[in-house]
């Protein structure tokens, strides 16, 4: 009798080539249609329907509808980090081939499902953990408080949520982590409620302002 998770079914959900197109295409937090997916994949808006199916039915994706339209997004962050972690190790397979997106913008900075990833991303972690507005346990510190309120930010204030209010992901281009959890969601949010940085549209990409560029040097020192 088998116990424990059953990995091999979700590897093989998430295994099909057409399939994990179309869950990276979501790796931005958006919510799309069977038949944007189907042209993201290079298949039939009948075969994407198809592999949609399977993929709601092992909880990998989850479906709303608006009006006519069925939407379709990743069913949560530990999906999110399950393929994050899946393209740093499919990219580690290939050492010949240069790791992570060969776009510079969006080796920069891009979005992580909610949170901010790449070279920023990292950088800011690292510097959240060096200069201990992170304990250990990953649990933000006194100091950590007054950085984050430096940009008029409340953690008190973030809304409550079954997901830990901090969490390491690994980066896929930069091998290190970065910030996940509701407070990096909380962080990316702000920087773009300010107009500090904006998402690029139908890219995982995140520009920042020369203002933005401006306040994060000054914010992180």
């Amino acid at each position: 009798m088998r116990e424990g998770p059953d990995i091999a079914r979700i590897a093989a959900l998430v295994a099909d080539p057409a399939r994990s197109t179309m869950l990276i295409a979501l790796m931005d937090g958006r919510a799309l249609t069977a038949t944007e997916l189907a042209g993201l994949g290079g298949i039939t808006k009948q075969t994407a329907s198809s592999h949609l199916a399977k993929l709601v039915d092992g909880e990998v994706l989850m479906v709303e509808a608006q009006g006519r339209h069925r939407y379709f997004r990743l069913a949560g962050p530990n999906v999110a980090s399950l393929l994050e972690a899946l393209m740093v190790f499919s990219s580690d397979a290939a050492p010949s081939l240069r790791t992570g997106p060969r776009d510079p913008a969006l080796r920069k900075a891009r979005i992580c499902y909610d949170h901010l990833a790449g070279e920023v991303g990292v950088r800011l972690y690292k510097q959240m953990l060096a200069d201990e507005w992170l304990a250990n346990d990953l649990t933000v510190t006194r100091y950590g408080r007054e950085k984050l309120a430096e940009i008029d930010l409340d953690i008190d204030s973030l809304p409550p949520g079954n997901r830990p209010l901090c969490r390491a992901c690994l980066d896929w281009s930069e091998r290190r982590q970065h910030l996940a959890g509701r407070l990096g969601k909380a962080i990316l949010d702000h920087l773009i409620a300010r107009s500090w940085a904006r998402r690029v549209p139908a890219s995982r990409i995140i520009n920042f302002t020369s203002e933005g560029e401006r306040i994060l040097h000054g914010w992180l020192r």
